[in-house]
């Protein structure tokens, strides 16, 4: 963790949480009294929260409209262009995975500090740059607001578990992420599990409120503090596969991922045996060596977490404490170089 240090760290914080993206929701044409004739559902929402959190007002908002108004809000779930979105899944994930073009990317020299300060996607709209460093694309724009078309009937049990009424289902999925997550950077594996009743149901119930006030406090808890290292570093990488029978195929890779590594000897300065952080291009390159054949230089593929291409060179600790998702994961999408 060189050169770290919580100012730092929570600045980039800050502006994830403030991501957003502008959604355009649809109700199905085959639930719809008058086909597909009803008024969308437009709304600015955070990358970091989940679409069933929407569900009560959607089904309010499309009530009027429903052949079957007498369902119930946990019934809906969401597609996009045919395939069915994970609820488990946070927006800006899902964003990322199927629809986002063109991500931010930016010098393959510029830091991490650089990088996070000037190129973060806010309602999903590149904001300028504090320098020139940067390299935009504005093919985002075309996707935008993303469209989504909302569904209360025929569940697909192939694809997603079953949400309930009083929305147990979801948070036991969070949770469970979470402690998976406690598992892997906590030293002794406790984790969430020793929080008070009161703060495990405040910390989910910062996650529903999009509250990252009330979000850092707990998690400032269960973080190693500074400096302090994670015992191995939360990190699921997503590959979009070639289409499966029409549909987008999805592999997820997830494997213990140390925070530090032996320095490479190839310099000849007798520097065997001593440590350097663990780096996202270190870390790929292990993981997905044919992806990523060079650790610094993204030829293949690129590395895609909130809208933004990561640099190579940010220590993936790091990422881990200022950038991962609510449950704990960096949650890196494969975008293909081209």
């Amino acid at each position: 963790m060189s050169g770290a240090n919580q100012t730092h760290l929570n600045s980039i914080q800050e502006k994830v949480w403030g991501g957003k993206l502008p959604l355009e929701i649809v109700l199905a044409p085959s639930e719809c009294r008058s086909y597909d004739q009803s008024d969308p559902y437009l709304i600015l929402y955070p990358r970091m929260s989940y679409l069933p959190f929407l569900l009560p007002k959607l089904h309010s908002f499309f009530r009027p409209s429903l052949i079957h108004p007498e369902c119930e809000p946990h019934f809906g779930w969401f597609s996009f262009e045919g395939v069915p979105l994970k609820w488990h899944y946070p927006l800006g994930l899902l964003y990322d995975l199927y629809a986002g073009a063109e991500p931010i990317s930016q010098s393959s020299t510029t830091d991490y500090n650089n990088l996070t300060q000037s190129a973060i996607l806010v309602g999903g709209q590149n904001i300028q740059p504090s320098s020139g460093q940067e390299e935009y694309d504005t093919s985002n724009s075309n996707r935008l607001p993303w469209r989504l078309t909302l569904h209360f009937e025929n569940w697909p049990n192939e694809d997603l578990v079953r949400l309930d009424a009083d929305g147990l289902v979801m948070h036991d999925a969070f949770i469970n992420s979470v402690k998976e997550a406690d598992s892997l950077r906590i030293r002794d594996a406790k984790g969430i599990m020793t929080l008070s009743k009161e703060d495990t149901a405040g910390f989910w119930s910062a996650i529903q409120n999009h509250d990252i006030v009330s979000y850092r406090r707990i998690t400032n808890l269960l973080l190693p503090p500074l400096p302090q290292p994670f015992r191995q570093i939360p990190l699921r990488i997503f590959l979009p596969l070639p289409p499966d029978a029409d549909r987008p195929a999805l592999k997820v890779a997830q494997s213990p991922v140390s925070p530090s590594i032996q320095a490479s000897s190839s310099t000849g300065t007798g520097s065997v045996g001593r440590m350097q952080p663990q780096t996202v291009g270190t870390a790929l390159h292990s993981l997905l060596p044919n992806l990523f054949p060079s650790r610094r230089i993204p030829v293949l593929a690129k590395p895609v977490l909130h809208g933004v291409v990561l640099p190579m060179s940010a220590p993936l600790e790091e990422v881990a404490r200022s950038a991962a998702y609510g449950d704990g994961w960096i949650s890196i999408v494969i975008s293909m170089v081209g």
